[in-house]
């Protein structure tokens, strides 16, 4: 039977409580207070006006070049009402919008922080830590960006307890904090710099089949799966979906009670590669 690494002691996974939707005049004046206090944090004094969405578009700039460490109670709290307003506006998808095949199986194409799934996986780098690139647009930094500072923090924690960088293949998973889903699997796909080889096949295999261990541990019924490595670590889209899929119907044939798998893509052509896979099954 697996079970969830040391690490979880140094991480708490009760589920987090989700503050109430603020106004429009609220949102504002939280988006305020935050870039002042990401601006006092580096030393400089927020002495110039903008828009709503500029200072929108720095605050999360400046929260993504922010190392991981403790965040003020006050500071948690103007920024949780602010993002979780932000997630409910968004539109958050339940599993129960979602047609899934008699193995368990969905494909949702949109942006996976409006998947209310109970779990999401996130692409990480081996740091672990989120992107550092203000307002970058990999899915590291759109998950990081949207569940707020405390996820950077947690993967510290993880990071520091095991004292090593992240391994390509492994899964850690922490709370999700504004975004609808209650977790994020963090899993580290296999970089392709030239061909793609056996152990490049088998590292990404167990990215999938390590965050449903993970998830079935943590007692979770349903996980919305990204396009691991597809993006920046170049692993080819159409090889990478049969793999996704494939890792997953094994398991599924082997525990049907496993986890309901969500296939998240985001582009078209993503879209149709698994459209096509999952037609044949």
């Amino acid at each position: 039977m697996y079970t969830l690494g040391s690490y979880v002691s140094a991480v708490d996974l009760t589920p987090y409580a989700r503050p109430e939707t603020l106004p429009p005049e609220a949102c504002a004046a939280a988006t305020d207070a935050l870039l002042k206090y990401l601006l006092r944090e580096r030393g400089l004094i927020a002495a110039f006006s903008a828009t709503q969405e500029k200072k929108r578009a720095l605050v999360r700039g400046y929260m993504n070049e922010r190392p991981a460490h403790p965040i003020p109670p006050e500071i948690v709290a103007l920024q949780d009402g602010l993002f979780w307003t932000e997630s409910v506006s968004k539109g958050i998808v339940s599993m129960d919008e979602l047609t899934f095949n008699a193995q368990g199986m969905a494909l949702w194409e949109g942006d996976i922080t409006r998947l209310a799934a109970d779990g999401i996986v996130n692409a990480a780098n081996r740091g672990l830590l989120g992107c550092f690139l203000p307002n970058h647009a990999c899915i590291d930094n759109v998950i990081h960006s949207a569940a707020g500072m405390q996820l950077r923090d947690d993967c510290a924690k993880i990071i520091a307890a095991q004292g090593h960088e992240e391994n390509v293949g492994d899964c850690k998973i922490t709370r999700a904090f504004n975004l609808p889903s209650k977790y994020v699997l963090h899993t580290v796909g296999p970089m392709i710099r030239r061909e793609v080889g056996e152990n490049e096949r088998a590292q990404l295999r167990s990215c999938y089949l390590a965050c449903l261990d993970a998830a079935e541990a943590a007692g979770l019924k349903s996980v919305a799966f990204c396009c691991i490595a597809t993006g920046v670590f170049s692993f080819p889209r159409e090889e990478a979906a049969e793999i996704a899929v494939g890792a997953v119907l094994r398991r599924k044939m082997r525990r049907p009670d496993a986890p309901k798998v969500v296939f998240n893509t985001f582009l078209p052509e993503d879209t149709a590669i698994y459209r096509n896979i999952l037609s044949m099954l």
